[in-house]
């Protein structure tokens, strides 16, 4: 992983890290996800992007994002520039990561089916690749029977086989046997932590899987955070995000983060298809996750069972076309008088917002952009969109969005539908 953060990432980390460093306090003006979500929304209609909040002629900009945080409350986060020089070098001494939502390296999974909800900052340990390349997902209870952990086992290490990557949360029970089950097979796990990363990634049996590619530690959270029930249970989303399938082998009947992250998937995500262990002891909290519609594990007996299933039930990551068809759009490198303030640290280039920027040369060439976004707004607008919803889906400005609304009502592609105005495709 690169060493250097991206003048997004380091304007992302102001605003919404921890940063304590030596016993330093915790701030309290720092931005929640909802929060966060809110002006990083601002800054796209804007079309501007987290790093110009830093920039030296930033004043018009802080005054335009009044109206979602506080003036000068963002100041206050944006002065902390001391600090973040700080908790980077202690980051870097534990090889320690950190990308954004704004990163290239950023999992393209997380960002495109979690969009705006993914999480603004990862932090992480050992090879981010592994994070792009799918597999089972299996979780469970802290407590469980050995019976049951060995069924984790068992299904890991075929996983492992299969050369598919094994994902889970890192706690005590069903998360660290099944993790551990994969890589005594030699497989490639990735563990999503609510809490502890550096302390993770320091344990002497992690660093030379971690050192040599087969295991990465990511967590949304500070390194040095200590539990807390809600990001155990905000960062089970992340874990169903960046599989092909998921396994729940075993639940608290309506309570616990196993069940709370099962139930989401089921009613209200639908990220991936979720199954539940179908042998062994009975469970009420599996029988309802079946009643809500988790399938039976067909429990494959060697790994051409196994691919087979998982190749049949996998449901591709959704892509983003327009966000890689834009990247004509990227800004080149700021000169050095736009950098980031008071940081020695090494901006690059990074897009989470100046994607909605289009040069207008690009443009003028784009008709191959123009027949892709074509065939995108057909599929958008399945059901009626207002502007900013179309804007909001390709992830464009409010502006570029009605010239392209424009241009399809024009082309006999959509049509407008109410008051207030939306566009809804006609139909054949």
């Amino acid at each position: 992983m690169s060493e250097a953060l991206s003048s997004n990432t380091q304007a992302i980390l102001l605003l919404t890290a921890p940063l304590i460093v030596g016993g330093g306090k915790r701030s309290n003006d720092l931005l929640s996800p909802g929060e966060y979500k809110k002006l990083a929304l601002n800054l796209r209609e804007l079309g501007q992007q987290p790093a110009d909040l830093l920039s030296a002629d930033a004043e018009p900009l802080l005054s335009d994002c009044q109206r979602v945080i506080e003036r000068e409350r963002l100041e206050r986060l944006l002065a902390r520039g001391f600090l973040l020089s700080q908790a980077v070098e202690r980051w870097h001494a534990r090889a320690i990561w950190v990308m954004s939502r704004a990163d290239r390296s950023y999992p393209p999974r997380l960002k495109e089916r979690l969009r705006e909800d993914s999480p603004p900052v990862l932090y992480g340990c050992g090879e981010g690749k592994i994070l792009d390349t799918g597999g089972l997902a299996v979780v469970g209870s802290r407590n469980a029977d050995e019976d049951v952990l060995e069924f984790a086992r068992r299904v890991s290490g075929l996983a492992a086989r299969s050369r598919r990557t094994l994902i889970s949360g890192g706690a005590r029970g069903i998360d660290q046997t099944a993790m551990r089950g994969a890589l005594d097979e030699g497989g490639r796990v990735a563990g999503v932590l609510a809490d502890s990363l550096e302390r993770t990634a320091m344990n002497r049996e992690h660093r030379n899987l971690l050192m040599e590619g087969q295991l990465v530690l990511i967590s949304p959270y500070d390194p040095g955070a200590a539990f807390n029930v809600g990001h155990a249970m905000q960062r089970n989303k992340v874990i169903y995000a960046l599989a092909d399938a998921a396994l729940v082998v075993s639940a608290d009947l309506e309570k616990g983060g196993t069940w709370a992250g099962a139930t989401e998937q089921l009613d209200k995500l639908n990220l991936v298809p979720v199954y539940i262990r179908s042998t062994g002891e009975k469970s009420k909290a599996l029988d309802a996750l079946r009643k809500k519609g988790a399938l039976p594990w067909p429990n494959p007996g060697d790994e051409d069972g196994f691919e087979a299933m998982l190749r049949t039930e996998r449901r591709e990551a959704p892509r983003s076309p327009v966000q890689a068809d834009l990247s004509f759009a990227i800004r080149p490198p700021a000169a050095e008088s736009d950098r980031v303030r008071d940081l020695p640290l090494q901006p690059t280039t990074a897009t989470e917002c100046d994607v909605a920027r289009p040069t207008a040369r690009a443009l003028d060439a784009s008709d191959e952009l123009f027949a892709k976004v074509r065939e995108l707004a057909v599929a958008i607008t399945a059901e009626p969109r207002s502007t900013q919803e179309f804007a909001s889906e390709l992830g464009v400005t409010k502006r570029q969005a009605e010239e392209w609304l424009r241009r399809l009502v024009r082309e006999g592609v959509l049509r407008k539908v109410g008051r207030p105005v939306r566009y809804a495709a006609r139909r054949a």
